[in-house]
């Protein structure tokens, strides 16, 4: 049998203190990997909010505006600058309403394609489960049986003892 000291063999308190090392590294790289992930999708996930809120804002803010200088556009470019009264005003609103429906209609498209590229944190989820395969086979390994001189100078010492007794 080795020497227990010579530095190849370990005591069970040096392979606990090991293998909890390991998993508490194995977990914290997880953990990194799943965090990194996931900051990519915040931030799609940013980018394709401000997209909706702008369009929301587009859509609720500027209509009345864009609304009124659309529609006498429009009115002037039919020709009602010059008394001939182009086209009824009522049209023209009409015409600046829809193009204002259109604008929020293409900002919406784009939060929408935005929010349609986050996905899971896939590489995690897949290492994630593979750790826990990996665990979930791990069995304890058997006692190694003792040594017969061990066995030897246990029953010698006990016999000592029971004889000065």
């Amino acid at each position: 049998m080795s020497d227990p000291y010579d530095g190849t063999e370990r005591s069970l308190g040096q392979l606990v203190a090991s293998a909890t090392a390991e998993m508490s590294a194995l977990v914290h790289d997880e953990l990194a990997l799943a965090k990194a992930e996931i900051r990519q999708d915040v931030k799609r996930g940013v980018i394709g909010s401000a997209a909706g809120i702008a369009a929301a804002v587009v859509l609720l803010f500027s209509l009345p505006m864009l609304s009124f200088a659309l529609a006498y556009a429009i009115n002037t470019w039919t020709g009602g600058h010059n008394g001939n009264g182009g086209w009824n005003l009522v049209w023209c609103f009409l015409l600046s309403f829809a193009f204002n429906v259109l604008v929020a209609a293409l900002l919406g498209l784009i939060a929408y394609a935005k929010f349609k590229k986050v996905k899971p944190p896939e590489k995690s989820i897949a290492s994630a489960k593979q750790t826990a395969a990996m665990l979930s086979t791990v069995k304890p390994h058997p006692r190694p049986e003792p040594a017969k001189a061990l066995d030897a100078a246990l029953e010698k010492s006990s016999a000592v003892a029971r004889s000065s007794v």
